[in-house]
């Protein structure tokens, strides 16, 4: 193993595996590593439990540590790679609850934005002042904009029309046929390079039905556990937000409900308007989307939330069959971000899936091609 390899493991290990990294000890940038590194993980207080012993290096000491939050961002900037540094920044403010990462002016004017410090700035936004939320804004717009430039293109491709097995002319990589591709050059086969040569490729046309408006009603539970899916939400909204044949309305809720369909063009100042935490009452929120409803045959209501209901349960399944008796689609989305990776009420969400809603979990991009499906037909 390499005197690299052996100061990784050493990194890994802490401490009581000095004795990998050779006589000297880690020196350079590799000690400068392990300090950064103990800086955050020395405070874990699951150490103590398992008998590591709080020393130098790893653990820090257990005196006042000399690195402050801004030269250890500095630092973990200098010397990790971006991915590593965004997990650090991710443990700071969410395992250990640095809150300086997102609530310090000096701290705030150093990070990088990324989801998490996202997720951070709207879970303490109510600590900060007129300034910090200023800084704070300027995270809150850079991830917006990343993520509204990615899914809107999920948008579009979702609603460039249906696939028909017509062939086409028009030579363009999402309309590229694979199969028929295949099948058309089976006989340019090369089985001694083990590889077919496309001579002629072929592509299929997409058909686009005349729209009929639709609604595209969102409702989104803002407590603390769903703030993921908030932001997701929130930059869905604005992507669906004055497509053809569709309205769209942004609705969130915890024991009251807030119409933001006013701030959906808008994600950045939609999200600095929301308030995280509190409880839960999702029947007050199907009753308040019920009153929107104008076409129920044409109207989409997704319910994004853990379906941990604070309020009547009896009233909610019974909000939710209405709407579907009446021929509304109801989506019950546990998850809508990237990883749509859900946490929910499997009792609740099999009670709303017996009176009819579609419930599971869903990409920003799943959605937008569920309701492009329905729009177009």
């Amino acid at each position: 193993m390499t005197d690299e390899g052996l100061e990784r493991w050493r990194l890994v290990l802490g401490e009581p595996a000095d004795a990998c990294a050779g006589a000297g000890g880690l020196t350079g940038r590799a000690a400068a590593r392990d300090a950064a590194l103990g800086w955050l993980y020395g405070r874990d207080e699951d150490l103590a439990r398992r008998d590591v012993r709080r020393g130098g290096g790893r653990a820090g000491g257990d005196g006042p540590s000399a690195l402050t939050t801004i030269d250890w961002l500095d630092e973990i900037h200098r010397l990790f790679p971006k991915e590593t540094v965004e997990r650090l920044e991710r443990d700071a403010v969410e395992r250990y609850e640095i809150h300086e990462v997102v609530t310090d002016p000096a701290v705030l004017a150093r990070v990088e934005p990324n989801a998490t410090l996202l997720k951070a700035v709207l879970r303490t936004r109510h600590l900060m002042n007129p300034r910090v939320l200023e800084l704070a804004r300027r995270i809150v717009a850079a991830v917006v904009a990343e993520l509204l430039e990615r899914l809107a293109a999920e948008v579009r491709q979702a609603f460039a029309g249906t696939r028909s097995r017509r062939p086409s002319r028009f030579r363009q990589s999402r309309n590229f046929d694979v199969r028929r591709t295949i099948a058309g050059n089976l006989a340019h086969y090369q089985p001694e390079h083990r590889r077919l040569v496309i001579e002629t490729p072929y592509f299929v046309s997409r058909t686009r039905r005349h729209l009929e408006r639709w609604q595209v009603i969102l409702l989104v539970d803002q407590s603390g556990s769903m703030v993921g899916s908030v932001i997701h939400s929130a930059v869905t909204a604005a992507c669906l937000w004055g497509l053809p044949g569709v309205k769209t309305h942004l609705v969130a809720f915890d024991t009251n409900v807030v119409d933001l369909t006013a701030d959906v063009d808008d994600p950045v100042e939609l999200l600095m308007k929301v308030q995280l935490g509190g409880g839960t009452n999702i029947a007050r929120a199907v009753a308040y989307a019920a009153g929107l409803v104008e076409n129920p045959r044409r109207t989409i209501v997704a319910l994004v939330s853990d379906f941990y209901e604070g309020g009547d349960q009896g009233q909610l399944v019974r909000g939710v069959a209405r709407l579907v008796e009446q021929g509304t689609h109801v989506l019950g989305l546990a998850a809508l971000d990237e990883d749509a990776n859900p946490d929910y009420d499997r009792a609740m969400a099999q009670r709303l899936a017996d009176v009819g809603a579609g419930v599971g979990a869903m990409t920003p991009g799943e959605l937008a091609a569920f309701v492009a499906e329905h729009v177009g037909r």
